[in-house]
Formats: structure tokens, C-alpha cells, sequence
């Protein structure tokens, strides 16, 4: 009766004696079950007038893949992406996958770019797309190149896959994977 109940003591201690010797583990979801969801949090507090812009791309991104899910930071927590207005060209600061600053740039809403198409643009730098210039309007990456008459903020097909493979991917390692990229639009 005893041995029953050393055995998941036994079990525990091994576990945790594998992680601090082997470094933590990180599960992966058996290949016929979608990977669940990572959460990158965003701080809109400081994007001004470009608020409703922010949350919306955050939307289409979020309708867009499965394998991340943007959502606005709770109070009193660290956000994983900043995002503020400037007077700049927009722009996005990426310190690793789903982690950076994201600039609003009014120089750019002033020449006739549309907010709601800038801030989804910006955000996937974030999540990790380059730009794609010069592109036609249904790349969202595209950004500037396709002119001030789109509007379109919903990525492409490879731009959603792209995504999805880089998440899907992360899920399996550790959040602060170090990447710094700087992208200027």
C-alpha cells in the first residue's frame, strides 16, 4: 500500500529533477491536434487617436490565424507590444517573435495612408512578416509601396501561413527566443 502512494512522489521528484538538469520542457500537441493559441498582449494606451485603428488590426489578426491571439493587456500587467503615436513615418521596433514597439506615425495618415491598414501592417512586423515591397494591394506587407488608395488590412494567404508557421513554432520554445529586427515603412 505504501509503494502506491511513493510512486507519484517518485514521479514528481524525477520531473523536476529532469528540469532542473535538462532545462524546461516544452510540450507539443500531438500532430492531428491544432496547436493551442499563444497570447501576445498589446498597450494601445499611448497610440491616441489611432486607438480604434490598433484595435482593429489586432481584430483582423486575430481573425485571421489561429496559432496567436492578440489581445489588449490587462491592468497592471507588462505588455508584450507597445504601441504608440508619432509624428514619424510608421513603424515597428521588434525586440523578438511577438515582442517590440509599434510607432503610429501621423507623417504617413497625413499623406492619405489609411490607420486601420498602417496598424495591422505594423503589427505583423511584430509578428514577425518583413515588408514585401514593392507588392500589390492584397499584401498587406506590401505596405506604402501599394499607394494611398488601399485600404486593404487583411493579410494574404502566405502572409497568414507565414504567421502561423512562426507561431506554431514558437509554441514549442521558449517566448524570449531573441530577434531584433528594425523596420521602417
Amino acid at each position: 500500500m505504501h509503494s502506491r502512494t511513493r510512486v507519484p512522489a517518485l514521479a514528481a521528484t524525477l520531473a523536476a529533477a529532469a528540469t532542473l538538469f535538462a532545462g524546461p520542457a516544452y510540450a507539443q500537441a500531438p500532430a492531428d491536434q491544432p496547436l493551442a493559441a499563444r497570447v501576445v498582449t498589446y498597450d494601445a494606451g499611448a497610440s491616441a487617436e489611432f486607438r480604434a485603428a490598433v484595435d482593429r488590426g489586432a481584430a483582423i489578426w486575430n481573425e485571421s490565424v489561429d496559432n496567436v491571439e492578440l489581445r489588449p493587456v490587462a491592468s497592471g500587467q507588462r505588455a508584450n507590444i507597445r504601441v504608440v503615436a508619432d509624428n514619424g513615418w510608421p513603424r515597428a521596433l521588434t525586440t523578438s517573435l511577438g515582442n517590440g514597439t509599434v510607432y503610429i506615425g501621423r507623417q504617413a495618415v497625413d499623406q492619405g495612408y489609411d490607420t486601420v491598414r498602417i496598424s495591422a501592417h505594423e503589427l505583423g512586423h511584430i509578428l514577425g512578416l518583413p515588408d514585401r515591397k514593392p507588392g500589390p494591394c492584397t499584401s498587406l506587407m506590401s505596405g506604402s509601396s501599394a499607394g494611398v488608395a488601399c485600404t486593404n488590412p487583411y493579410p494574404n494567404a502566405a502572409e497568414k501561413a507565414e504567421v502561423e508557421r512562426d507561431f506554431g513554432a514558437a509554441s514549442t520554445r521558449p517566448a524570449h527566443a531573441p530577434a531584433t529586427v528594425t523596420t521602417v515603412d
